[in-house]
């Protein structure tokens, strides 16, 4: 039995997203194929086609941008028959899309991500998240990043967590060649050279794989709950504001973390949940460092 994180980010341009969010969602092996099939159900039954063959991407930023609330209010919700034939002609021929196509289109955008939210839950997906302000501080060195980090350990909690021993695989979203280049190595020197990095390596298979996002049903729900994060959600002082129109999506998300408590010899328990809030990515020596001169 295994289990597998597909990961993806939103917000890592540091352009208008008010929090840069590394986030994955954890799937059981003899789940996955059932989800993604229930999802393209979804697509169909609720845009009249499968989007995700090329009509429509299937991104936070595509799919819940502010405009898609503004024109999804600016009629009164649509019957689901008429709606999704609406939207399925607004996709075909969007160069002549009428008014009602083009509320109808936006509406089945925000059903469908609801929809998504509420197959993971069905699913026992969890969704793990490293959350960094904007302006956070950033380390100097080359080694794995804290919010990499921080998410793996949460990762290897829950891993820890399940009955009979399981694997935990990392797939992530296809980066630039050389930057994939980096992050193996770092991540293999996290793995093997550390103390923490070893002992988790017990769970976490420590090389990842890579996938194109738009070929891949499950990073492309990753992508989804970052842009969620970092817009909507607001957990551990994230004190930017949030746009409100998110808040029931937000929500949704908020219902698929994982919390786990921890016992630590001569210390009292603590809860350690799987969205982390950083407010420096820098190393304890880089900061000590600082402070020092």
């Amino acid at each position: 039995m295994s289990y597998m994180l597909f990961l993806d980010e939103s917000g890592h341009d540091l352009r208008e997203s008010p929090y840069e969010v590394l986030a994955g969602v954890a799937i059981e092996d003899r789940d996955l194929w059932n989800l993604i099939c229930q999802i393209q159900d979804a697509e169909k039954e609720i845009f009249g086609v499968r989007v995700s063959d090329g009509l429509l991407e299937l991104k936070g930023k595509k799919l819940l941008k502010t405009k898609t609330f503004r024109l999804a209010s600016q009629m009164p919700d649509f019957p689901e028959d008429e709606r999704r034939e609406l939207a399925r002609a607004c996709l075909e021929d969007g160069a002549s899309a009428t008014r009602m196509q083009l509320t109808a289109l936006a509406q089945a955008k925000l059903a469908f991500v609801s929809q998504l939210l509420t197959l993971c839950g069905r699913y026992r997906v969890k969704a793990f998240a490293s959350i960094v302000d904007r302006d956070a501080p950033r380390p100097a060195g080359d080694f794995l990043r804290k919010d990499y980090a921080y998410l793996f350990e949460r990762y290897f909690y829950y891993l820890d967590d399940r009955s009979g021993d399981p694997l935990g695989l990392v797939v992530f979203d296809e980066l630039e060649r050389s930057q994939c280049h980096i992050l193996i190595d770092q991540m293999g020197c996290y793995f093997r050279e550390t103390t923490t990095g070893q002992s988790r390596a017990s769970k976490v298979i420590p090389e990842p794989f890579f996938v194109h996002s738009h070929l891949t049903t499950a990073i492309q729900i990753a992508d989804v709950i970052a842009y969620l994060i970092a817009w909507g959600v607001r957990v551990g002082g994230m004190s930017r504001p949030a746009r409100p129109e998110l808040s029931a999506l937000a929500d949704q998300v908020c219902s698929l973390r994982y919390r786990t408590v921890i016992s630590a010899k001569g210390r009292d328990d603590f809860h350690v949940w799987s969205f982390a809030v950083i407010d420096d990515l820098r190393p304890r020596s880089e900061r000590e460092n600082e402070f020092g001169q």
